[in-house]
């Protein structure tokens, strides 16, 4: 699975909510239904669908019918999308901060 870049917002702004966080490491350790997740938050069953509802359109997990249930799992491709994008930026600073490192040695050299 794809995910453009303009989804990246979608992407991060799904999971910047603890509760979305939380539904989704939920959904890594197993299928669960919305109705058994909503039992594990002090909030509405209604406010549990739209947070899976976000979820969802983020790409973050997806819904299956089971019978009469909507299972939730998470969608590790697009976990996976989330995590390159993050090495990218760790990566990106990391090289910026050993540059730094190396004016900063270079100032301190001279200065002896």
């Amino acid at each position: 699975m794809q995910i453009a870049p303009a989804n990246f917002d979608r992407m991060f702004g799904a999971l910047a909510d603890a509760t979305r966080r939380d539904i989704v490491r939920r959904a890594i350790a197993g299928e669960e239904g919305v109705a058994e997740l909503a039992q594990h938050y002090p909030m509405s069953f209604a406010a549990v669908q739209k947070h899976v509802a976000i979820l969802e359109r983020a790409g973050l997990i997806a819904k299956r019918r089971i019978g009469r249930r909507k299972v939730v799992r998470t969608n590790l491709e697009g976990l996976r999308v989330a995590r390159r994008l993050l090495d990218r930026y760790e990566e990106l600073w990391r090289d910026r901060i050993a540059r730094m490192s190396e004016l900063i040695g270079d100032t301190k050299e001279a200065r002896t």
